[in-house]
């Protein structure tokens, strides 16, 4: 519906506290997540390198297949440990004051200590975790990919129009062009998969708790689906990955 009306209706509904909601598992979410990520795509990288061979990393469309599936491997891994606080947060900002159904509260731990409790219903911990992959694998590939290629252009760039190595370059500037070609990267990250991201967001509603994907994605219609929520995601998603790799 929009960002600006739609924080206009949270903080008519539940105040300006209601902003708020959701904040907690989603830090702690995305560290584990990141912490995973991160961490592993250097491993999956120094894997992936060593069976394929250095000497064989001699074209950039190679050097693309190696991130693309360092990357995609870690972040299966770190999708598991996002998953019961994704669905969490889901929970959380989908229930509002009145609804019928279940209501998690806003505290983290009571919240998936409920949501345990009522796994049958909410299928949590993992019960999203199929299209949390869904969307956060391509989203992870396009992320590095994009960051690898669009950093690897500029400096390129740099060094044939004004002669600077990256290595000449000062901390500060190399950190701005980190941010930026972050932030560009994550302009992708957030069309690619804002499909999914609606569904996931959709699933957290009780009378959608028992529909397939497929029936939740005709329900919603092409244009929503794709477009529901993405200048908001876009500002969010470009901001965190332009800080990810700041």
């Amino acid at each position: 519906k929009g960002l600006v009306p739609s924080l206009r209706k949270i903080v008519a509904t539940e105040g300006v506290s209601g902003l708020r909601t959701g904040w907690v598992p989603t830090f702690f979410g995305y560290g584990a997540q990141g912490l995973f990520k991160f961490g592993l795509n250097e491993v999956f990288k120094d894997f992936y390198g060593g069976v394929i061979g250095e000497d064989n990393l001699n074209a950039t469309w190679k050097k693309m297949l190696l991130w693309a599936a360092a990357s995609g491997s870690a972040e299966i891994f770190a999708d598991v440990a996002l998953c019961p606080f994704e669905m969490t947060k889901v929970k959380m900002q989908v229930s509002l004051p009145g609804d019928k159904g279940l209501q998690v509260g806003k505290k983290l731990i009571p919240a998936m200590s409920t949501m345990l409790a009522n796994s049958k219903d909410t299928k949590f911990p993992f019960g999203s975790l199929a299209p949390l992959w869904g969307r956060q694998v391509p989203y992870t590939m396009i992320k590095f990919v994009g960051f690898y290629l669009t950093a690897q252009k500029v400096y390129e760039g740099i060094e044939s129009r004004y002669g600077y190595k990256k290595s000449d370059l000062s901390a500060s500037t190399q950190l701005g062009i980190t941010f930026a070609c972050g932030y560009w990267a994550g302009i992708f990250c957030a069309v690619a998969t804002q499909p999914m991201d609606n569904l996931v967001s959709m699933k957290g509603i009780p009378e959608n708790q028992h529909k397939s994907w497929g029936k939740m994605a005709s329900d919603m219609g092409i244009k929503d689906l794709f477009m529901r929520g993405l200048p908001a995601r876009v500002l969010m998603i470009g901001t965190l990955t332009g800080l990810q790799w700041w």
